[in-house]
């Protein structure tokens, strides 16, 4: 492996920190989605850092199979973030009380 394992390891926390940030601090709903995605992203970054590491392609696949329920994910995410700014005018997450009891 070029790259040691804890600078794999530390990268992905950083990133992982990062979209936690985007999803706890922002109230954009496109920029939570990022965020999410980003988090993701430093999961798959520690599956493939791992399966390089013990030498085991198991990790990449997950990976794989990880990045294809990204995209699933995000594909509804960004329909329903659609749906909303046409029915409230918005996507200020702020702006979304309809479930408060």
């Amino acid at each position: 492996m070029i790259v040691p394992l804890g600078h794999v390891l530390l990268f992905a926390g950083l990133l992982f920190v990062a979209g936690l940030a985007a999803v706890l601090l922002r109230r954009n709903l496109i920029m939570i989605l990022i965020g999410v995605e980003i988090m993701l992203n430093a999961v798959g970054l520690v599956l493939v850092g791992a399966s390089a590491y013990w030498r085991h392609p198991s990790g990449q696949l997950f990976a794989l199979l990880l990045m294809a329920v990204a995209a699933a994910e995000i594909s509804i995410a960004l329909a329903l973030v659609v749906y909303l700014k046409r029915s409230r005018g918005t996507i200020d997450v702020n702006r979304f009380d309809g479930m408060k009891g």
